[in-house]
């Protein structure tokens, strides 16, 4: 497959059907194994629901592009910089809080796309760093990130439902 058919686009607040079903389905592909119904569920409501969707679309601190094949969406990305990061709230820095891709294009450098986007609005926005946090059993993902040359910086907690999963902090320096 080759990358250069993949079109990066802004996402808007007329995309979010199209963004709630693309979270949702990559989100199970990601994390279902590990999480009962119920609690991927909960998690739907509270993160992906209309109006949550709506209130980060309309931050200006936070950006959401998807990743279209032939004009279908099969990824998407949100970045974060000032008081809408999730942690550090760095001006010099750009968190991607989410980067995910439909998982029958794992493996095919998809990936990619949604992170050089990320790493181009960081460059252009003059910031110093990406970070981002990773669960630590997302082995796939915590690789990939170290091919991009991503580091270790700490950990933290992240509740899933009523379960503490610890995430990697993970940064790269420019």
């Amino acid at each position: 497959m080759k990358n250069t058919s993949i079109q990066v686009t802004a996402i808007s607040i007329r995309d979010i059907p199209e963004l709630q079903e693309l979270c949702k389905t990559t989100f199970c592909e990601t994390f279902a194994w590990a999480n009962s119904e119920e609690t991927l569920e909960l998690y739907f409501k509270n993160s992906f629901s209309k109006k949550k969707l709506e209130e980060e679309l309309s931050n200006p601190e936070s950006e959401f592009y998807f990743a279209k094949l032939n004009g279908k969406a099969i990824g998407y990305l949100k970045v974060n910089t000032g008081k809408a990061q999730t942690e550090l709230k760095d001006e010099n820095a750009l968190e991607i809080e989410r980067i995910y891709v439909l998982k029958i294009f794992h493996g095919k450098g998809i990936g990619q796309i949604p992170f050089d986007k990320a790493l181009q609005i960081a460059k252009n926005k003059s910031l110093s760093y990406l970070w981002l946090g990773v669960w630590d059993k997302n082995e796939r993902a915590v690789n990939f990130y170290k091919k991009n040359g991503f580091k270790e910086f700490g950990t933290h907690i992240f509740m899933m439902g009523d379960k503490e999963q610890t995430d990697l902090m993970m940064k790269l320096e420019f």
